[in-house]
């Protein structure tokens, strides 16, 4: 009996022994599965500290107002996200021709870019509208309009990215476009078989034959050669873009036409904005106002000093006192325009014409 106790005891023993290693092997297996998953946990927290890097491309001259709100934008935001985004700027198309760059932006291959309302519009339809020659009162009256904040803004940009996931971030004055040409024009019947460069986007294609000329569709990158080669006779562009692409070398006459208040609209992927934390997005549309106000300063300081450049660098500037005929530009442009786009883009021109 007493063997028998013993034996039981000894069992009895063995088997506790048995059930602690097995306890201390689950214990050090769990404790593995922790520092597995809180290894990932730090992971995961250190690639949402990473930096998002943008890149931004456009068309235009790095000197130019166009190219320097978008490095000061670019500069602005990395200031003011202490670095959290950073945005690299890509000018005078190294990325690719207007369209290619527009295209881009809605693949989300080129996260950000800034283009005429018109180029935009090729996404958008109804924003081309804004490029609409003589629609504005002045650039006070275009600022109104184009502020981000203002209704028709607001609408128009939820429809934006709606169709196009794309998104308008801001826009810019871009300029008052006028007409260059290397004969000189005071009347649209100047321009009949005079071949004038136009953007390739069906409203500044009208704005080019409201003029009385033959539009032929050149892309940016592509205008300097065609001016010299004889493709075209003219082209028309803000003073600053004459000024900062030495356009004085290659056209004799400048035409005071001032037949649109541009505006440049800065868009990016919705993808790429969605991707941004929302305090860093607010932190980006503060560096937006920023560049916005510098461009519309800059500009008009350009304005009130390139003409007298651009007759020291040999053009002939001619304006109303040297017998441009605005209204005669003016009157034959908007009726080609209302009859083209009235249906269309009407809500829009009674919207502007609401505003004061």
């Amino acid at each position: 009996m007493i063997m028998f106790l013993m034996i039981v005891l000894a069992s009895f023993l063995v088997l506790a022994g048995c059930s602690e290693d097995s306890s201390g092997q689950d214990t050090s297996g769990d404790q593995t599965n922790g520092d597995e998953t809180s290894e990932q946990n730090e992971e995961e927290e250190q690639s949402t500290d990473e930096p998002i890097e943008i890149q931004y491309s456009h068309p235009n001259a790095p000197e130019s107002v166009a190219g320097r709100q978008a490095q000061q934008f670019a500069d602005l935001v990395s200031e003011k996200t202490d670095g959290r985004v950073t945005i690299q700027v890509f000018p005078s198309g190294q990325l690719g021709n207007l369209q290619e760059i527009t295209e881009g932006v809605k693949l989300g291959t080129i996260p950000i870019s800034h283009n005429t309302m018109a180029a935009n519009g090729s996404l958008f339809s109804d924003l081309a509208a804004l490029d609409t020659p003589y629609l504005f009162k002045d650039v006070d009256h275009m600022s109104r309009v184009m502020d981000m904040d203002s209704p028709l803004m607001e609408t128009l940009n939820e429809r934006f990215v709606e169709e196009s996931g794309v998104r308008l971030l801001y826009t810019f004055y871009f300029g008052t476009r006028h007409l260059t040409a290397d004969q000189p024009i005071k009347h649209p019947d100047d321009l009949s078989n005079v071949k004038i460069r136009s953007i390739p986007w069906d409203i500044y294609t009208t704005t080019v034959e409201g003029m009385g000329a033959e539009a032929t569709p050149v892309d940016w990158s592509e205008v300097p050669t065609a001016l010299q080669t004889g493709v075209v006779n003219g082209q028309e562009n803000p003073l600053d873009v004459v000024v900062s692409n030495s356009l004085y070398e290659l056209q004799d006459y400048l035409m005071l036409t001032g037949h649109i208040i541009a505006s440049s609209g800065v868009i990016i992927n919705e993808e790429t904005w969605q991707s941004i934390p929302t305090d860093d997005q607010e932190l980006i549309m503060e560096a937006a106002n920023e560049a916005r106000d510098s461009a519309i300063e800059w500009n008009k300081e350009i304005e009130s000093s390139a003409l007298t450049e651009i007759k020291e660098k040999g053009m002939e500037v001619i304006g109303e006192e040297e017998g441009l005929d605005v209204d005669a530009f003016e009157q034959q442009i908007t009726e080609l325009i209302q009859e083209r786009f009235s249906d269309e883009y009407g809500y829009i021109y009674d919207e502007v014409n609401s505003i004061e």
